[in-house]
């Protein structure tokens, strides 16, 4: 039998180069976590500078952590990688839709294809939250608008009807979307009749104070 010292050597080596890898790859994906959530939070301030310098940030960790986890393929696809990816989606699409209101593509977004539906799927409820602040403001007009691209996101994600071992638990994050866009719609719905009874009892008030 050969001797077991080196190949334990051997192995030792490589667990701690892959262990080091993996650590330093988990702490640059929860900075680039970090700085994706903080870039939706000024998106929906409308501080656009400041949603896209995180983002730039956000995309530098990712990149980080990538280049650590290159000599390890069991930790670069362990996970935590598409899951900061996603995050990444998010904030991008977020940024995109509520600025503009464009759909970047995943090239764009710079990451894999589940990631970025992942991330569609996520943008749903950021648009929700876009939608209730738009109602808060009394802009109806803006949330229907946000509606429909809410009912269009989702229309993306139903034709997407494959396994989760390749859409990462789309499915389940597909259901959370038509969840946030039933209630959105009941919402818009309620604020838009109550704001067209109290336009109708301004006219009326109006008309009784300056009868013809």
């Amino acid at each position: 039998m050969e001797p077991i010292a080196p190949i334990a050597d051997e192995a030792r080596a490589y667990l701690d180069m892959a262990h080091e890898a993996r650590e330093a790859a988990l702490q640059a994906c929860r900075k680039a976590t970090r700085c994706a959530a903080n870039s939706i939070r000024a998106t929906h301030r409308r501080d656009w500078q400041e949603a896209e310098s995180l983002m730039a940030q956000a995309r530098t960790f990712l990149e980080e952590a990538i280049e650590r986890c290159e000599p390890v393929p069991q930790v670069r696809y362990a996970g935590f990688i598409a899951d900061a990816e996603k995050e990444l989606a998010e904030a991008n699409l977020t940024f995109c839709l509520i600025r503009d209101g464009r759909l970047p593509t995943p090239a764009e977004v710079g990451v894999g294809i589940a990631e970025y539906l992942s991330g569609v799927a996520e943008t749903v409820g950021e648009l929700r939250r876009h939608l209730l602040d738009s109602l808060r403001r009394g802009d109806i007009g803006r949330g229907e608008e946000v509606l429909q691209v809410m009912d269009e996101l989702y229309q993306l994600l139903t034709t997407m009807d494959y396994p989760d071992s390749l859409t990462r638990g789309l499915r389940s994050r597909t259901d959370a979307a038509r969840s946030a866009i039933e209630r959105s719609r009941s919402e818009l719905t309620i604020t838009a009749i109550q704001h067209e009874v109290a336009h109708s009892l301004a006219a009326l008030h109006q008309k009784l104070d300056n009868p013809s």
